[in-house]
């Protein structure tokens, strides 16, 4: 049952003596394997690379058959699982970039990009002019191509290494086995040492990061033209991009009818559970769920300069509120959680919205409010976190039922739910936007106090503002400043 938020702030204790709206758990098990939480969080992945849903766990699957009679050691094995399924982590780091240099969507483009051999310089430039700035005139393609032409594969190694290098940070930041993080960096390094970001050839690539570059394009090339266009293409890059050995072992696998069953499975999850090594599980506690939360609010708020650092922001404000209304440490952990998890499904946002000088189009702000349904999703797929899930895509919801994306109205909307709204609404207006001015806090106030009771909860308005009294909110506009210069430097 929805609960109602007491009058005043004075009758908090008398609201939580009746149903405790301060202490229940968003996040209820304390102990979750980590292997269903890199699933769930590898499809944001996906969406960001702009690949069907279940594109890591395909390749996980694949580059662990790949696996299979190499005699790897279990630590080994373990460290290749999380490799493949989180090998994208630093995807939305170049998204911004390579939408404005292209002037197409990111998600199209990086998706194409992984159908051809950008080391053949014919094919590359047939595939720049096809992406460049499609809907413009023939000039206006032609300078943008020209751009691009003089930033030739300079330029192209940048994007690889800014999403390489970011993807191997992010992956030590979780605290995963430098093993994994390695093999992240060296996710897109060919065998004839044409790739990047170091351009490493042969036996200087590990192990694990040259199964993880097959394995991902070949999962690509099965998704799009089936298996034995897919082989073609892996005999093709055989001793250019890919290792001889890894490829001669793909080709004459014995295990390939069992393996397409299990990559054409509707359920993902349950088939890459089997592969993670049984005596190597990890478990996710408490520490390294914040950490994955952590982590992915900065994937997220790497994809566009405009909302660098908005997911870790609306956390602080959250927290923020929950202490003006005293809730328990474990609920406030997991509001800060879903503080920053929230805008999780913005990875399934073109940068082309995203980063739009001036106001989005209707057509464009239903793309946009499509994100929240994205958050939910995402984060649903994981049991334990199904309450968070609800409040996570309902944070655009409003009192009055005019909110997206499911039209909650009133006490359908959740105490969490409410203190998430304010803040994210809160931080949002304190910061630029491609198509207006960072508002001041004097105006922030203004416009919580006028959709008081239409869109916002008055008690969470008013934990708000007694909580910024106290600790005013410094301005993000400088950073965001700093992380558009290099983006369209």
């Amino acid at each position: 049952m929805a609960m109602t938020l007491p009058n005043t702030l004075g009758d908090i204790q008398q609201q939580t003596i009746r149903n405790q709206p301060t202490t229940q758990r968003l996040v209820p098990a304390p102990i979750i394997r980590l292997s269903e939480i890199s699933a769930a969080f590898s499809v944001a992945l996906d969406i960001t690379q702009g690949h069907p849903r279940g594109h890591c766990m395909r390749s996980c699957i694949i580059g662990m058959r790949l696996a299979d009679g190499l005699q790897l050691s279990k630590s080994d094995r373990s460290a290749l699982f999380y490799a493949l399924l989180f090998k994208d982590l630093g995807c939305s780091s170049n998204a911004s970039t390579v939408a404005h240099l292209f002037d197409a969507d990111d998600h199209q483009l990086k998706h194409s990009f992984r159908m051809i051999d950008f080391t053949n310089g014919f094919e590359a430039l047939k595939h720049c002019w096809k992406n460049c700035a499609a809907e413009e005139s023939t000039v206006k393609r032609s300078l943008k191509m020209g751009g691009n032409l003089r930033s030739g594969q300079q330029g192209g190694g940048k994007l690889g290494k800014t999403r390489c290098e970011r993807g191997a940070q992010v992956a030590r930041d979780l605290q995963l086995p430098e093993a994994t993080a390695t093999a992240i960096l060296d996710l897109d390094e060919h065998w004839n040492g044409s790739g990047t970001p170091l351009g490493r050839k042969g036996n200087e690539i590990s192990l694990l990061g040259r199964i993880c570059c097959l394995a991902q394009t070949v999962e690509v090339f099965n998704q799009e033209h089936g298996w034995s266009l897919a082989c073609d293409m892996a005999r093709t890059r055989r001793g250019r991009w890919f290792d001889p050995e890894l490829v001669d072992r793909l080709l004459r696998a014995k295990y390939i009818p069992d393996l397409l069953m299990q990559l054409a499975s509707s359920n993902l999850v349950a088939e890459i559970s089997r592969w993670e090594p049984e005596d190597a599980i990890l478990l996710a506690d408490d520490d390294s769920i914040d950490r994955i939360a952590y982590a992915f609010a900065n994937v997220v708020d790497a994809k566009s300069p405009w909302t660098f650092q908005h997911s870790t922001r609306v956390a602080d404000i959250a927290v923020g509120i929950a202490g003006e209304f005293g809730c328990s440490p474990g609920l406030t952990q997991d509001i800060r959680r879903v503080g920053l998890l929230h805008d999780l499904g913005k990875l399934g946002v073109s940068n082309k919205i995203l980063d739009k000088r001036g106001k989005p189009t209707e057509e464009e702000f239903v793309q946009i409010r499509r994100h929240p349904g994205y958050s939910q999703q995402i984060l649903r797929q994981i049991p334990a976190f199904r309450q968070l899930s609800e409040v996570a895509g309902s944070h655009h919801e409003r009192l009055d039922g005019r909110g997206y994306h499911r039209g909650l109205v009133g006490d359908q909307i959740s105490f969490a739910t409410r203190i998430l709204t304010v803040a994210d609404c809160s931080e949002a207006m304190t910061a630029l936007r491609p198509y207006r001015d960072a508002l001041k806090w004097e105006q922030v106030q203004q416009v919580l106090e006028k959709e008081t009771g239409k869109a916002f909860d008055p008690e969470c308005v008013k934990a708000v503002l007694s909580w910024h009294d106290k600790r005013e909110l410094p301005s993000r506009v400088e950073s965001q400043l700093t992380a558009i210069d290099s983006v369209f430097a």
